[in-house]
Order: C-alpha cells, then structure tokens, then sequence
C-alpha cells in the first residue's frame, strides 16, 4: 500500500516509524520545509509518549538527548510551594519523563526515519496545498514543489493530514474550513544557558490565574520557559497559529521583574535569553470527523490544543501508533481508519476541552486558594486535578502500565492487542 504523509513532524515522522514497524514498506513524507533543521525550544516528554517511542527503538536515543523530570512543582507568584509530585520512574511508571529541546526529537525521529525507510522518505520543500478522493479507492494529494516552484499531484492508497494546526489538507477536505479559537492569552518561549534549580529534574509552574511560567531543563546547562499573560489591551494582536513572531527578552523580563527567589531568578531567566518567541493560545473546537474517504488526520490537524498537561505533542504520538496498529491489524484500511478515529477522537476531544479548563477555570480556583492561605486545599484541587488529567489523557499509572502494546509484528499485535 503507499501511504502519503502530509508534514514531517513529530507525529507525521512517528507515524512513518510506526508504519514501517507494522511492515508497510512504501511510506513517503512531504514537508513543507526546503531543510530539516533543529528549531523550536523545548517539550515534555510524559510516560505514556516515551513508551511508544521506546517500542519504536528509540529508547536510548532519548535517554541521551533528553532529561529526566521526576517531579512537578506549583507555586505561587512568591515562590512558595503549593503543591508537588514525583513524575516518571519516581511515580511508578515503567517508562520515565523526559524534557527534551523540541529539535534534537525531531533530528531523532529524522534520522531514524531516513535510516529505516530510505534517504528519500522524506521529501522536503513540498508544501501540501490540497486533497482529493478519487475513482478506485486513491486519494490525490496536490503539493506546491518550492524548489521547482509548481503544483504537481502525488497519488496514494491513504493519506495522512500531519499538517498542523492549519492544515490545508484537512480544510480542502472538510465541509468547511475549520476556524482557530483563542482565549486572548499569549504563550512566549525562549531557552536560557543557566544554572539548575531545585535538583536539576524538575518541572515548576510558577504563578496564577494572571500569568504564570513553566520552567524546565532540557540539556546540560539549559532551561527551557514558557510565560503565559493575557495580552495587553495596547499591544497587536498577533496571527494565530503562526509560530515564527519574535520578541525581545527584554520586554518580557520585565512582566517578572518581582519574581526573583533564592532557587531562581526568573527575570534573570527571561531576560538572558539570545532570542524569544511570541505564539497566541491557539487551539481548535473539537472536530465531528477525523476521516474523510481514504484521508485522515493526525496531530495538530485533527486536535490542536492549549498547551498544558505536556500533551500536545504526546497525543500526536499516540495518534500515530494507534493508526498504524489499526493499518497492521484491520482487515481492510477504510476499517482501519473508522478504528483509528473511535479511538482517538473522542479521547482527544476530552483532552482538548480539559486544557481549557486547566488554562482558565483550575488556575483560577486553585489561586483564589492559595491567596486565601488555604494551600492545603489548593494542593487537593491540584491533586485531584491531575489524578483526572492523567485518566483520560491515558497516562495514570496503572493503566499505561497494563495496557498492551501498539506494536504490530507479522500482522499481529505484539502483546494482545487492544
């Protein structure tokens, strides 16, 4: 079967990986991108993504580039802690967390592939423009070539819409094109040489329901930080969905000028970084249907979310192991793909609606606590929180534990099936 991959992504390059180990052997990307470069800051790898890229091989690889977290803090605008918990091998699971610089996943993944499938799997400066189901049970994907500059058609059994949160092949497709949505929030990131804190392997959150940074390592020397505000009422708004706006440190040092502690100065933080980047919170509703013919979605394109839970890229993950396994154990790929999307679909949704929440309603709640000197109930709320969290992302301990595999081996699930 030949199956286009439309973006070349986390989740488009897992899928590819995930594929090719469930023995499809004719898979191609096509990135929009004319080279395959380490951007981006960092992410957070939970347990429950590190175990498919793990089944994937890629076990070791991560362990190298990335590092552990063991633990979550929340704190509040002065520093003190609300509430805490082990992450990773600490908490139970089988597989650890990771922090993780977003590139040096995506080199990862990039080698991995072009090893695995072929130094052609990949072909970059192809941006996909649109798709088309046609006669026969193919599907046409119409891509414009950058380095030939024209549109040419690309024919396949199954395409794959890995193309973001704007996807072209997704809005082709779809009765209608499908709208971004945002809370007026302002998501800004950068990453910072700097000194560890609190042990070197923790995830802290920092804040309130008025603004609040995450702060990680993700390399030896360096942190990586997200600072979330709303946006001021002087300042242009800004395009959603596009994540290539920069911003001077400087100016968003200044929003922390006060949050200075004796285990991190986050004004420091901020302000040395070389560069920063400014991104709207951007998501979208959850959508009625993933798949349209011999097309379906994956990743940002089918569920773009607020980033909070470290699920964003997680989720596209899974999308991509439980497609494959559907492709490698359905008799047929149109089964396949309505066992993919009664899977994922309605699990995502979920995921989309809870970070929402998280961004909005939680914080509010769990500060008005903390202000409140009840920080005993602040940290139940958490507690609770993210005991719900990680049951309907699919990562509480015991079920990612138990769960079987997603691995495919000769046409067979390689531990029972699900």
């Amino acid at each position: 079967m030949e199956i286009a991959i439309a973006g070349a992504g986390i989740g488009g390059l897992t899928l590819a990986l995930s594929l090719h180990a469930a023995g499809q052997k004719h898979v191609t990307l096509f990135e929009a991108a004319r080279e395959l470069r380490e951007t981006g800051v960092g992410l957070n790898l939970p347990p429950h993504a590190v175990r498919e890229l793990t089944e994937l091989g890629l076990g070791d690889a991560l362990a190298q580039a990335g590092v552990k977290t063991t633990e979550l803090a929340y704190r509040d605008p002065a520093g003190k802690l609300i509430w805490a918990e082990p992450r990773g091998l600490d908490a139970g699971y089988l597989w650890p967390q990771y922090s993780i610089h977003r590139g040096r996943l995506h080199q990862l993944l990039v080698q991995a592939v072009q090893q695995r499938l072929g130094p052609d799997a990949i072909r970059t400066g192809m941006r996909a423009v649109s798709a088309a189901n046609r006669a026969g049970g193919r599907i046409e994907l119409r891509v414009r070539d950058a380095n030939a500059n024209l549109e040419t058609c690309i024919e396949a059994d199954l395409l794959v819409a890995a193309d973001g949160i704007r996807s072209a092949v997704r809005d082709s497709l779809a009765p209608r094109p499908v709208p971004l949505a945002s809370n007026g929030w302002v998501m800004y990131r950068g990453t910072t040489t700097a000194a560890p804190f609190l042990g070197g392997h923790t995830m802290v959150i920092i804040g309130d329901e008025h603004q609040r940074i995450v702060v990680y390592p993700i390399g030896d020397g360096i942190l990586n930080w997200l600072l979330v505000r709303p946006r001021g009422g002087e300042e242009p708004a800004s395009e959603l969905g596009n994540w290539n706006l920069q911003v001077a440190p400087a100016k968003l040092a200044a929003f922390v000028q006060d949050w200075r502690y004796d285990w991190l100065d986050v004004q420091e933080l901020v302000a040395g970084s070389a560069i920063a980047w400014e991104y709207p919170m951007t998501d979208i509703d959850p959508l009625p249907q993933w798949t349209f013919g011999r097309a379906t979605l994956l990743g940002d394109a089918a569920h773009a979310m607020y980033p909070f839970g470290s699920n964003g890229a997680s989720q596209a993950i899974i999308d991509a192991r439980v497609l494959a396994y559907a492709i490698g154990t359905r008799p047929d790929v149109d089964q396949a793909l309505q066992w993919y999307e009664q899977q994922r679909r309605p699990t995502t949704a979920e995921v989309q609606t809870a970070n929402r929440r998280q961004a909005g309603d939680v914080m509010a709640k769990i500060s008005q606590l903390a202000r409140q000197a009840a920080v005993s109930d602040a940290a139940q709320e958490l507690k609770q929180t993210e005991s719900r969290y990680k049951q309907l992302a699919g990562f509480d301990v015991d079920t990612l534990n138990t769960r079987p595999s997603w691995s495919v081996i000769e046409g067979r699930p390689a531990a029972g099936g699900a």
